[in-house]
């Protein structure tokens, strides 16, 4: 038997997995539809859709790094996978990921210019950065850099960044302390990631082994808090509000993406779902915080309306 006809063989198979798949999924059967989505691309890797809703899937499982590596298989071929690429760009925001999603939304600009939803998105990720290097930091040869800067601040890969993680090296401080060796030991990090991080050091004028040595001097914070909503009680607002408010979908709300992502997980889509929940019920929900919902209750009370209120909560 040829190549070419074990390829078809496969492809069928992957095919096959593909759309038992895709029934599990329309039967709520989450669990057998990532069996299946799964068994399709270990028969055909470049199955594209197998790989896309796979990714979804783990996406609302908040199991954000398995989706975040799907969706990069998508997103390395051509032709620009706009909704993988808006996915993940939420999906590396939600994980402080800032530059990588700021390039992904830069590559569906470049596609579509005008996509609304990328160029919102592009907003709250570019607000969100809330670290930056002012010229003197970088004349002086990042001794201005603070330790404590956090390693996803940075722009790595998610190899590089994961065995990072595995190694409990957490902030620039922490990899100033590692050496070339001690890198390349550690399993799965090979020269491809140790010279990516060699040459992120040593465009801020820095090394590996640094701190070790005492190379780095007093090293002073730099970075620019993000803007919060003010924090506010809202009182109820009386009166009739249009059928109109209610069905406005969530998507044409400027909303952080931590906001938006948050409400995707909860299935909300328009306004009057977001009225009908309580703030506990918000609030348990991931990465949905105080601010998030400030912000959300901000946006209620502009449209003449306000969260649920549970009958012992008044």
């Amino acid at each position: 038997m040829n190549e070419s006809t074990v390829a078809s063989i496969n492809e069928r198979a992957a095919e096959e997995f593909y759309k038992k798949a895709q029934e599990a999924e329309k039967e709520g059967n989450q669990e057998r539809a990532i069996e299946f989505y799964e068994r399709a691309l270990n028969e055909n890797p470049d199955h594209e859709e197998a790989c896309f809703r796979l990714a979804v899937l783990y996406d609302r499982r908040a199991e954000d790094s398995k989706a975040i590596e799907l969706y990069e298989r998508i997103c390395t071929s051509e032709p620009v996978h706009l909704n993988a690429l808006l996915n993940l760009a939420v999906l590396y925001e939600d994980n402080n990921m800032y530059e990588d999603a700021r390039r992904c939304l830069a590559a569906i600009l470049r596609t579509n210019p005008n996509h609304p939803r990328a160029r919102l998105y592009m907003k709250d990720v570019e607000s969100a950065r809330s670290m930056y290097f002012d010229e003197d930091d970088r004349n002086r040869g990042g001794r201005g850099l603070t330790m404590d800067i956090p390693i996803s601040d940075f722009e790595l890969s998610v190899r590089s960044r994961n065995c990072l993680k595995k190694m409990d090296i957490k902030t620039l401080g922490d990899l100033l302390k590692v050496t070339e060796q001690e890198l390349l030991s550690f399993k799965n990090f090979g020269e491809t990631s140790l010279n990516e991080i060699k040459q992120l050091l040593a465009s801020k004028g820095l090394r590996l082994g640094q701190a070790a040595e005492g190379g780095v001097g007093r090293l002073s914070a730099s970075t620019s808090t993000s803007t919060t909503l003010e924090r506010r009680g809202q009182s109820e607002v009386v009166g009739e509000v249009s059928s109109e408010i209610y069905d406005k979908p969530v998507s044409e709300l400027e909303l952080s993406v931590r906001s938006r992502k948050a409400l995707q997980r909860l299935n909300i889509q328009t306004v009057g779902e977001i009225a009908s929940k309580t703030e506990d019920e918000l609030l348990g929900c991931k990465n949905f915080g105080h601010t998030s919902l400030n912000e959300i209750k901000q946006i209620l009370a502009s449209m003449g309306l306000s969260l649920r209120k549970l009958e012992n909560d008044r």
